[in-house]
């Protein structure tokens, strides 16, 4: 099994930034001496009253810390983005992490952040479907001709080549039963939702090995899944020290809709109790160890946590990070 950290960039707008950048540094030093496999990024706009680190300047920065973990996406929306500035970016960060780049893409959600590029929400697959053909090509491809709806290249030549080859591994992030068949399609990994309940999961991955099962392309070696996760000597503890945190986080999430890209029937408005059940991994060591092998048994090689959320201090987070590499990675290994 796999282990990845998926670094907690968003932060109430009160805050001062430079002190939260600094422990992002410090997680990664310690994501690395404890041996994860990969620290991850993830990405949104105009997120007030939070306020976000942009991942691939970041990424950037973090190599120098990473040591032979890899870095990536965790994710980049990419309907909002240009697939020319995407492919030339993540090829230049593919290199200064010396081929370890993961690039992990998802259509994103939030009504605001369309609307402040100008572009239409109802389009995000079509761009999605386009842009991340555009970028295979640019990587591939020695001169690049494309003619879709919503982009246009006339026989272009890429000047970006990431050092991995063909391309980096793409994760693509499914919260919905057609985002796991987008991802088994293109022959992507899935990076199933940190949202999604275990039934709902073990439902995902079915559909997922079905649909690779009628695709031509090669199947990726990974099926990775994020888990919201706190660690601490006992449950009691766990719950008491992330609840306020997570609870907060998810309450905003149901303000901006994030259940609704859900399967049916699942939400987030309930008691935290609740809402933890089967969602999150929190605990001690001995029942995250167990909880994260419920997942394995699902068919899931690559767990990626997360502890640390809005609000959350380093020195919080990285008390669960500490537990994390002393006592359940050791488990897992």
């Amino acid at each position: 099994m796999k282990i990845g950290l998926e670094l907690g960039s968003e932060y109430p707008a009160n805050r001062p930034v430079r002190p939260l950048f600094e422990g992002l540094l410090e997680q990664t030093r310690m994501a690395r001496d404890y041996g994860f496999d990969c620290v991850l990024i993830g990405q949104h706009y105009l997120s007030h009253p939070l306020q976000i680190l942009q991942p691939l300047p970041l990424l950037g920065r973090l190599a120098a810390e990473a040591g032979d973990m890899w870095l990536g996406t965790g994710i980049l929306l990419l309907p909002l983005l240009h697939p020319v500035d995407v492919a030339e970016q993540v090829a230049t960060l593919d290199t200064i992490c010396n081929g370890r780049f993961i690039f992990g893409v998802g259509l994103g959600y939030e009504e605001e952040e369309f609307r402040a590029f100008g572009i239409d929400r109802r389009d995000r697959v079509a761009r999605f479907n386009e842009s991340l053909e555009i970028i295979k090509k640019l990587w591939t491809e020695d001169r690049v001709t494309y003619h879709g709806k919503h982009f246009s290249l006339d026989d272009v030549v890429p000047t970006a080549r990431p050092m991995q080859k063909p391309h980096p591994p793409i994760w693509i992030a499914a919260n919905n039963h057609p985002a796991v068949r987008r991802a088994a399609r293109t022959g992507a990994v899935l990076y199933a939702s940190p949202h999604a309940v275990f039934s709902t999961l073990k439902e995902q991955i079915a559909i997922y090995k079905d649909a690779l099962s009628e695709t031509e392309a090669p199947a990726p070696g990974d099926i990775a899944v994020i888990k919201d996760t706190y660690v601490a000597e006992t449950d009691e503890e766990a719950f008491e020290l992330c609840r306020p945190f997570l609870d907060g986080r998810y309450k905003a999430y149901s303000k901006q809709g994030q259940d609704k890209e859900l399967p049916p029937g699942d939400r987030f408005d309930m008691p935290f109790e609740e809402l933890a059940k089967d969602r999150f991994v929190i605990g001690s060591p001995d029942t995250c160890v167990r909880e994260i092998k419920r997942y394995q048994e699902l068919g899931f090689n690559y767990i990626i946590v997360e502890c640390q959320w809005p609000g959350m201090s380093s020195e919080v987070a990285m008390k669960s990070l500490r537990l994390l590499g002393e006592e359940v990675l050791p488990r897992l290994r």
